[in-house]
C-alpha cells in the first residue's frame, strides 16, 4: 500500500488539532500500522483485529485489497472509514480518496496529447488485482482509444523499488517504448535505470501519483508528468470526517479532492502544502518487545 509520509504527517497533525480544540481534558492518540505491502493481507487483518479489541474510537483503513473485510469474520463494532485505497463493503459508508480510474485516464490523456505518431507506452502497474492498479490500467486503456498510442506491455509488482527495478530491466531487454507509466515507486526506479542505460532521451516517464522524488524528477526534467491526488488534503479530510461522524454526523459517502497534475514547466506552487510532507519530516517506527 502507499506508505506516504505526507498522509501520515497530516493524520497526526490534524488529529492533535481537532482534539486540542475539542477538549483539553480528553486523552487522544493516533496509532499508525504499516501492513508492509499489498500482499500483507494476513498482517492487516491482524492489525484490524487488534484495533477492534483495543481502545480505539474509529479506524481509518488504507486497505491492501478492496475485499479485505470479506476475510474479517468477527463483527465490526467500530466505525471504519476507507482512506486512499478502494474498499468494497456494505458496512463502510464513507470513503476518502480519488478515482484511480481517472488517475489512469488523465495520465493517458496527457500522453495522447503529446504525440501524433505511433507511440508505445509500457505500464508498470502495482500488484495484480490489488490496490488501484486494475483501475489505473482501465483508465489508461480508455484514454487511448482511437489514438496513435498503444500499450506495449503491462508489468505487475508489489510497490517495492527493487522489484520494479527488476521489472524495468526485464522490460527494456525486449523493447524500448516511448513512454513508461507507473506508480511513483516504479518511476523513481525508472529514473535511475534510464540514466544508467543512457535512455533518458529515448523514453519519457509518467507517474500515476506524486511523491517527493517524483517532484524532484519533474524539477530536474527527468519525469515528464505526474498526477497529484493531494494526499495531504486527504489526510485532513480523514480526521475531520472521523471526528464529525463520532460526534453524530451521517456518513459522507465517497469524497475526496479533485485530481491535479504536475509537469515540467507547470508545477503548482501549492504542492508543498497540499501534497507532500515538510522536508524535515521523517516517520519513525518503533518495535515494542513484549517478551
Amino acid at each position: 500500500m502507499r506508505a506516504h509520509a505526507a498522509l501520515k504527517r497530516q493524520l497526526l497533525d490534524r488529529y492533535q488539532l481537532w482534539f486540542s480544540r475539542a477538549s483539553k481534558k480528553a486523552e487522544s492518540a493516533l496509532a499508525v500500522f504499516e501492513a508492509g505491502g499489498y500482499y500483507g493481507l494476513d498482517k492487516q487483518l491482524s492489525q484490524l483485529d487488534s484495533c477492534m479489541k483495543h481502545n480505539y474510537d474509529a479506524i481509518l483503513l488504507g486497505a491492501v485489497r478492496p475485499d479485505i473485510l470479506d476475510f474479517y469474520k468477527p463483527p465490526l463494532n467500530k466505525p471504519i472509514i476507507a482512506l486512499v485505497n478502494r474498499l468494497d463493503s456494505k458496512q463502510v459508508n464513507t470513503r476518502i480518496g480519488v478515482n484511480w480510474y481517472q488517475m489512469g485516464f488523465q495520465a493517458g490523456q496527457y500522453i495522447r496529447k503529446q504525440t501524433s505518431q505511433p507511440t508505445q507506452v509500457a505500464l508498470l502497474a502495482g500488484p495484480d488485482k490489488q490496490g488501484g492498479s486494475g483501475l489505473v490500467e482501465q483508465g489508461l486503456t480508455a484514454a487511448l482509444v482511437n489514438s496513435q498510442v498503444t500499450i506495449s506491455a503491462v508489468r505487475h509488482a508489489d510497490n517495492n523499488r527493487n522489484l520494479y527495478r527488476d521489472e524495468i530491466e526485464s522490460l527494456l531487454s525486449s523493447q524500448t517504448p516511448q513512454y513508461i507509466l507507473g506508480s511513483a515507486v516504479a518511476i523513481e526506479a525508472g529514473v535511475a535505470i534510464l540514466r544508467q542505460l543512457q535512455l533518458e532521451d529515448d523514453i519519457k516517464l509518467v507517474s500515476s501519483y506524486l511523491s517527493p522524488a517524483i517532484l524532484r524528477g519533474i524539477y530536474r526534467q527527468r519525469v515528464e508528468f505526474s498526477n497529484d491526488d493531494l494526499v495531504v488534503v486527504q489526510g485532513m479530510l480523514a480526521i475531520d470526517v472521523a471526528v464529525k461522524e463520532l460526534q453524530g454526523a451521517l456518513a459522507f459517502g465517497d469524497i475526496g479532492p479533485k485530481i491535479q497534475s504536475q509537469s515540467i514547466g507547470s508545477i503548482n506552487k501549492q504542492v508543498l502544502k497540499t501534497s507532500l510532507a515538510p522536508a524535515d519530516y521523517y516517520p519513525i517506527y518503533r518495535v515494542n518487545n513484549t517478551d
